[in-house]
């Protein structure tokens, strides 16, 4: 799970600054320069043509959670439970929100006592092939471009899940024409500068032979998450992250960095004096889960930090792929889609490269767009999981994958530049 300094961050970036509104300058781009043109004042060309993230909606797809039973290496509830080796329960679970699992064949019960329909309260196991199958047959059915799996340290018990999920979201994107690329999260991995090299050498490498890999400038795309974070999690030196990024782009890759939100200024979340590792990456994707977490709150940030961070990776040719966050749907920050679509309009205002939406399949932090328990009736009785519904306007478990859907077209304009929402969440 990734470590977030959440309160600090609130304060510092959000508590103290207005909320007005950022300019106008339309979808094409903060200059107003379209995908590939020169910027003749800095003699850089920006941004990127499009390609399989530039101009393109990504999801982050975690792809980890397992079953007892399920026939994984692990085979433990992983990800479902705080205790890996007891089925979740209401004193267990490790997830914020409910699944919607009624796509799913092959699903396991649980120590939750039954749902409000009376229903078992089963779950899904991100190492069944059907549950990929299906997660990305939603991608093609709701116009999703990219799916960013994530690879964590893979060393240890984890490891051999991990490998299996790759090849199996590579055969599924496949499936359903869909693009994918290797997003490793490198916290808390104690070896990772000589590791990741014989990981991605030995291991992923081989994917990008993949019809469905992503490609970037004809680049396969790797995305790296963690360089920078002021925590213990992350405490490399400036000088192993860009040997780490320029050992990928000597093999031939777009680089992408996920990277803390205050990277520019390097405060904060933020470690000082690496402006230069942030710089050497070709996109940056600045993490924002935490960061705000209603309307206003996007509005502000759109003035105070991603007008001036575009600007930066504009001046420095590096393309720019914000965060679109559905909200933490526990603590009540959806407003039924309203503050998901203002960062969709502010973000395709912006003229931003691509659009990172965090995240697809993150129940445990309850950030999720894949289908979620609508109504009492579709959560465990008396576990007290917020539905979608639960500020009283109804919702179909779909809806954020059809916001998503919506959002994505406005920012490639396929549809007018909006501030009104104009996904029913009942459709």
């Amino acid at each position: 799970m990734r470590i977030y300094i959440t309160a600090l961050l609130l304060v510092a970036a959000c508590g103290a600054l207005s909320c007005s509104k950022g300019g106008n300058n339309g979808p094409s781009g903060g200059s107003g320069t379209g995908p590939g043109t020169t910027d003749t004042t800095t003699k850089v060309v920006w941004p990127s043509p499009a390609g399989d993230v530039v101009g393109k909606v990504t999801v982050g797809y975690q792809g980890w959670f397992a079953c007892v039973g399920d026939g994984s290496p692990i085979n433990l509830w992983w990800h479902w439970s705080t205790d890996w080796g007891k089925s979740p329960s209401p004193a267990t679970s490790g997830i914020k929100s409910w699944p919607d699992v009624n796509d799913y064949t092959n699903i396991f019960p649980t120590a939750f006592a039954n749902l409000g329909n009376g229903k078992p309260a089963s779950l899904f196991s991100s190492y069944s092939e059907q549950s990929v199958d299906v997660q990305f047959s939603w991608m093609q059915q709701y116009s999703i471009d990219v799916a960013a799996l994530q690879r964590f340290n893979p060393s240890g018990i984890e490891g051999p899940v991990r490998d299996s999920m790759a090849a199996k979201v590579r055969r599924a994107a496949e499936k359903y024409n869909r693009k994918f690329y290797i997003m490793y999260d490198v916290s808390g991995w104690t070896n990772m500068q000589s590791e990741i090299k014989a990981d991605w050498t030995n291991k992923m490498k081989t994917y990008t032979g993949s019809s469905a890999y992503a490609k970037q400038n004809n680049k396969p795309v790797v995305c790296i998450w963690g360089f920078g974070f002021n925590d213990e999690n992350h405490t490399w030196t400036s000088s192993v992250c860009i040997d780490v990024i320029n050992w990928f782009k000597s093999q031939g890759c777009y680089v992408i960095g996920g990277v803390p939100t205050h990277w520019r200024d390097q405060t904060s979340d933020s470690r000082f004096g690496y402006l230069d590792v942030y710089k050497a990456f070709n996109m940056l994707s600045p993490w924002m889960v935490g960061r705000i977490g209603k309307v206003s709150e996007s509005d502000n940030f759109l003035v105070q930090v991603n007008q001036p961070d575009l600007a930066f990776c504009k001046a420095n040719g590096i393309d720019y792929q914000p965060c679109i966050l559905p909200g933490d749907l526990q603590e009540h920050q959806r407003a039924h889609g309203d503050f998901m679509w203002r960062q969709f309009y502010n973000m395709t205002k912006l003229g931003c490269q691509g659009l990172y939406i965090s995240m697809y399949d993150e129940y445990n932090e309850g950030n999720q767009i894949a289908k979620t328990a609508a109504t009492a009736a579709d959560v465990p009785a008396g576990a007290g999981f917020v539905t979608l519904d639960e500020d009283g306007t109804a919702c179909s478990s779909d809806y954020y994958l059809r916001l998503t859907r919506d959002g994505g077209k406005m920012f490639k304009q396929l549809l007018t530049l909006t501030a009104t929402r104009p996904t029913a969440p009942i459709e």
